[in-house]
């Protein structure tokens, strides 16, 4: 695949001077991990549906991503192919995105929702050479659907089946074989390490003003998002990331797989949202942070009330996606003794405004924050040069952030970047 990613070069020089690039992947961070705490938790993954918990330690999960690695090697993938991944909120999600950065595949994330038409148009437009689901999860068989479109799918070669049965499983191909201690491993994960500019995510926008764009994001890019995201909420290598919001949003894969690996942290994935169970994971793996929309807010505050009991071990609940009422950050305050945060973003640039851990606690539901260093906003009638607009006067947002996306895949025409960026 040829990514046409034409907004990162023009802008490199001056993001690097800034100090808003780093130039680093996220090999670099996990060989971090593996330097300074091989033997700290790193992921635990609890999957309701199948009953089943994983927990991986930093040293376990670089065998697992070497292995997997390998292994997707073996089935042809190479540099800048990419990896389709239709999986919830299971370790083989995160370690499919760091065995891709392990040999240059590009993940391209995909939410469990999507069905034929959807599936059909992303894998054919990314070109994607493999694709991993689930054999069935809540009842639906995703190696039938895509089964059944694969005909239509030209670069599409392997069906990747967690659980699966068969010789196409996720455990007979990548993970169950030692592909790590093979002679040829070593050399199969030396030659083709990504660059920071490197395209490493292909995630497609919902598709709300038409077809689904296939949004472009190097490690530069990302990484200028999730650094100063972490500083302002006051996040370190101390903290346990709880995840529920999918990992093929850019929620759950910026905050909830990349971050904490970045912070020395650990993650704890749950794969199905039940705020019973969310109360027990956060008691049980003393989870300080999550990220989600206000329907998740609403759920652990009114279980937590009817349980009477408490979860004193989280800090922060950074609530985006929609609107908060007023009422619920009170109430939430009150049931939780939890902070909570509200942000903006998109898929092209992240979570580029948040409000800051000090701020008052009305401040979650007038205001999405201030803007992260490194981006700037601005309202106004109709063209980004013309001066902005009084506040609170309703305008068009213009945004330019070191974290915005490297362009359409395909669809440069749709990039909507001035020569200011």
């Amino acid at each position: 695949m040829e990514f046409d990613a034409v907004l990162l070069p023009k802008r490199r020089a001056q993001m690097i001077a800034q100090g808003f690039w780093h130039d680093r992947t996220i090999n670099d961070d996990l060989n971090a991990c593996m330097a300074a705490c091989p033997d700290k938790l790193a992921l635990t993954a609890y999957r309701l549906e199948a009953g089943d918990l994983r927990r991986f330690a930093y040293r376990e999960l670089v065998q697992m991503a070497d292995r997997v690695a390998v292994g997707l090697a073996r089935l042809g993938v190479q540099k800048n192919d990419v990896v389709a991944c239709q999986l919830p909120n299971w370790w083989h999600f995160t370690v499919t995105y760091l065995a891709c950065s392990r040999i240059g595949a590009v993940i391209n994330p995909l939410m469990h929702i999507f069905r034929e038409r959807e599936l059909n148009f992303m894998l054919k437009h990314g070109e994607a050479k493999v694709i991993i689901a689930p054999k069935t999860f809540r009842g639906f068989d995703f190696e039938a659907m895509i089964k059944g479109i694969q005909p239509n799918l030209p670069d599409l070669k392997h069906v990747v089946v967690v659980d699966g049965k068969d010789a196409n499983s996720f455990e007979a191909l990548l993970s169950g074989p030692a592909w790590e201690k093979e002679a040829d491993a070593k050399d199969i994960l030396n030659a083709h390490r990504p660059g920071p500019d490197d395209i490493t995510q292909l995630i497609y926008t919902s598709g709300t003003t038409g077809e689904p764009k296939g949004v472009m994001h190097s490690a530069n890019t990302v990484m200028a998002n999730i650094i100063p995201y972490a500083q302002r909420l006051q996040l370190d290598a101390e903290d346990v990331v709880l995840m529920a919001s999918p990992m093929a949003h850019q929620t759950g894969f910026m905050y909830g797989l990349m971050m904490p690996i970045m912070l020395k942290a650990s993650a704890v994935l749950q794969d199905i949202w039940e705020p019973n169970k969310a109360v027990e994971i956060i008691q049980l793996e003393k989870a300080s942070f999550t990220m989600a929309s206000t329907p998740f807010l609403t759920d652990l505050t009114r279980t937590v009330v009817e349980k009477k009991t408490t979860v004193p071990t989280l800090k922060t609940f950074l609530c985006a996606g929609a609107p908060i009422p007023g009422p619920l950050v009170e109430q939430a305050r009150a049931a939780l003794k939890t902070k909570i945060v509200s942000a903006w973003g998109m898929s092209e640039n992240g979570a580029v405004t948040l409000i800051k851990i000090d701020d008052p606690d009305e401040r979650a539901f007038t205001t999405d924050g201030v803007p992260l260093p490194g981006v700037e906003l601005k309202v106004v009638e109709s063209e980004a040069s013309e001066p902005a607009l009084p506040v609170g006067t309703p305008g068009k947002l213009f945004l330019r952030a070191c974290s915005n996306f490297g362009g359409y895949l395909k669809r440069p025409h749709l990039n909507g970047t001035d020569a200011d960026g």
